[in-house]
């Protein structure tokens, strides 16, 4: 078989069982939410409501049926793109919610992973082209430690100090309350700024994004200094490069044009799935941050016992990481020959 047809069976295989995994994972949580002690309409109506009331409410929410009838009439739904609607939002579709919600989290997601890069692969590199230097351990360390932090630990240290102690940034909101949004056109302030030609706008969301994103995007610039240091270091061993070193091409040039580029090969599997966990789960920097975006929102619901919206929130997660590792898998496909399907 050859190598393209090889590639669109693979191809085929995973898209007939992505659909598979979004089932198993939404029934889980389907079963998980049910299981777990509290009634969402006491969360709704409150503990001493009369009892009437609670069974008429649990009625028009479709809960008094049996657990295999809720089942199916979710599926059901499901089927035909319907998340349902929220059961604390005063009647507002899980769409709705995801679209109101996700640019935040869009936005906090991509910057963060463009400082990620930024600080990750700088310091990996160096840390390779130097080894078993002062560069190479702090690198190592560097990697190690921003790894095992534990984000929401992070987030509140950093708050302390950089918003609480030294003032240098706001807290709690995407925004300046007191000042008008960009006009909406994507949901993305940065990018809704610079299309109404507003730069201070731009510059404002910039300074409000400042501190979550660095705070998320240093701790997962770890995982990219230990790929790039590893990888760019077998690189540079290579007998390409060590020909490239005899015939007098500078060191600098050998590590940015010919090492570093197939370095970054496990850099872009990685970026992939990174940013699709970015997106789907960002909930502890969202928390800690009170930052306005989808996973914060999923917290909320989960607290509340909100069914559908946890569902619809969950699987729309999951469905994005699903697309990304086909899209990886494609993008190394063309990127690196040598993988086979």
């Amino acid at each position: 078989m050859s190598r393209s047809k090889a590639l669109q069976s693979y191809i085929l295989i995973r898209l007939l069982l992505a659909p598979l995994m979004l089932w198993t994972i939404t029934s889980i949580v389907f079963l998980l939410l049910r299981a777990t002690p509290g009634d969402p309409v006491d969360a709704i109506l409150g503990s001493r409501a009369p009892a009437s009331a609670k069974e008429a409410m649990r009625s028009q929410l479709g809960l008094d049926g049996s657990l295999i009838q809720q089942y199916l009439d979710y599926m059901g739904d499901l089927l035909r793109f319907d998340l349902g609607t929220s059961l604390t939002s005063r009647g507002q579709s899980v769409w709705e919610i995801i679209f109101d919600y996700f640019p935040a989290t869009v936005e906090l997601g991509v910057f963060s992973l463009l400082v990620a890069l930024i600080i990750g692969i700088s310091i990996g590199a160096l840390s390779a082209s130097r080894p078993n230097t002062i560069w190479d351990t702090i690198g190592r360390l560097f990697g190690i430690i921003t790894y095992s932090v534990p984000a929401f630990w992070a987030a509140m240290v950093f708050q302390l100090i950089f918003a609480v102690q030294l003032g240098w940034f706001p807290l709690g909101t995407r925004f300046p309350v007191s000042a008008t949004p960009p006009a909406s056109w994507t949901g993305l302030y940065t990018v809704d700024s610079l299309l109404s030609g507003n730069l201070d706008l731009f510059l404002t969301t910039l300074y409000y994004l400042c501190l979550p994103c660095l705070t998320l995007g240093l701790l997962l610039s770890g995982i990219f200094e230990r790929i790039v240091r590893v990888n760019l270091r077998q690189t540079l061993q290579a007998d390409y490069v060590e020909a490239a070193r005899a015939r007098g091409i500078p060191e600098g040039r050998i590590l940015i044009a010919h090492a570093l580029k197939n370095a970054m090969i496990p850099v872009i599997t990685v970026l992939g799935l990174t940013l699709a966990a970015l997106l789907g789960g960002a909930i502890l920097t969202e928390v800690t941050f009170s930052w306005p975006g989808l996973a914060n929102r999923l917290y909320e619901a989960i607290t509340v016992r909100d069914y559908p919206t946890v569902q619809g929130i969950v699987v729309f997660f999951a469905a994005m990481v699903a697309i990304a590792s086909i899209v990886i898998d494609i993008l190394n496909a063309y990127i690196d020959p040598r993988i086979r399907y």
